[in-house]
């Protein structure tokens, strides 16, 4: 496979990754599509940040000018955080963008896919796509779920996105073969709020723990992703009830307004945004905080073994 043509990998990350330092990958869909400029540019550098300060090195990936980027300059982020022309890329759009020389910014499954090309096993986002409500007639399920079943990357995330059938999503992830984790917890967190109701496979007990599961699946030759759920602390985290109302208003404007597909999710996130007063969004930026430490923690356990 000849990828000098489409993937640039910084220096830094490049000879972390020579040298078997722990880097963590991170998506820029939730800074070009999720949040407003300039914050979206303050998160990115706090999230960096936070995975310096915990010993790993951040690789914030993207797509430009027909390019795969690990890891980003200051004028890229920039460029992804304005996100003029800048689309939303998942697997599907990888070769259409790579061979037009477009822009875009990459979701969980292309994350993956970037990330895993350039060797790196750990990777933060927010939350995880998944199977939408109404997919039994819709056959509305994320990219991010067979992403998960092929491509062997550990994902660290606050659950599956509140907007989802979780049950469903869950459900997915078993038949596929995807083992979901908690982070410290038995029951596998909803977004926004720490709890969904349901179980996940096994309740890791720290970082270490996590890489050395995801150590062991993969020496077995078992490949395909695996999915650690990371509640959103305590002080962040939002009502159950009151958010499961909220999405509900923000479904039925969706279904009148008639969007659907890859839009749906931006749709939805923006009014639940606007139905909360902002307070998702903060809650949001916590949880994706939350998940680069963690992440960057596992992947220092992980480089360890």
């Amino acid at each position: 496979m000849n990828l000098k043509q489409y993937l640039d990998i910084t220096p830094e990350i490049k000879a972390a990754l020579e040298e078997g330092k722990p880097v963590v990958a991170l998506e820029s869909t939730i800074l070009s599509h999720g949040m407003p400029y300039p914050q979206n540019l303050e998160f990115a550098a706090e999230v960096e940040k936070i995975i310096r300060a915990e010993g790993a090195v951040p690789a914030t990936m993207a797509i430009i000018d027909g390019r795969m980027k690990v890891g980003l300059s200051a004028g890229e982020l920039e460029l992804m955080c304005k996100g003029e022309g800048v689309v939303k890329v998942s697997r599907r759009d990888l070769p259409i963008i790579l061979a037009e020389g477009g822009t875009g910014a990459t979701t969980v499954a292309s994350t993956m896919i970037l990330a895993s090309l350039a060797g790196i096993k750990i990777f933060a986002t927010g939350g995880i796509g998944g199977v939408h409500r109404g997919a039994e007639t819709t056959m509305d399920i994320s990219a991010d779920l067979q992403e998960l079943a092929h491509t062997s990357v550990a994902v660290v995330c606050a659950g599956a996105k509140m907007i989802l059938d979780i049950g469903l999503t869950l459900e997915y992830l078993e038949t596929m073969g995807v083992p979901v984790l908690g982070f410290q917890t038995s029951d596998f967190p909803a977004f926004y709020c720490r709890r969904s109701g349901f179980g996940v496979d096994y309740a890791a007990k720290d970082a270490a723990d996590v890489a050395k599961i995801a150590k062991t699946k993969w020496d077995l030759g078992l490949a395909g992703g695996m999915l650690i759920g990371n509640p959103v602390p305590e002080e962040f985290a939002m009502d159950f009830d009151e958010m499961s109302a909220i999405i509900d208003k923000a479904l039925a404007s969706a279904n009148a307004d008639g969007v659907r597909g890859k839009n749906i999710t931006p749709y939805l996130l923006a009014h639940i945004v606007e139905y909360t007063q902002g307070r998702s969004l903060a809650t949001n930026i916590q949880l994706a905080y939350n998940n680069a430490r963690v992440a960057a923690r596992i992947a220092r356990e992980y480089a360890a073994l």
